[in-house]
């Protein structure tokens, strides 16, 4: 399995973790608006919004918590 990093691609974070979205909204970091594209680099893209390198570790532990639950779903077929 594939951890995330802060220099991960928004868009393959979110094609990844089925709850990345409203998480990373709930932060702040990204949304679905116009002109707000999710094909930054996670880093640079939270930097934007101002968060400190401290924050965006908790954001990218967080995502593999995430990440890891995910993966420890049963198979649904």
């Amino acid at each position: 399995m594939k951890i995330i990093t802060k220099n991960d691609e928004i868009e393959f974070i979110l094609k990844n973790i089925l709850d990345a979205l409203p998480y990373l909204m709930k932060k702040g970091v990204c949304g679905i608006s116009c002109g707000e594209p999710s094909w930054g680099i996670l880093d640079s893209t939270a930097k934007e919004k101002g968060f400190t390198d401290l924050e965006i570790d908790r954001i990218v532990n967080d995502l593999n918590e995430l990440l890891s639950k995910q993966n420890d779903q049963p198979a649904l077929y």
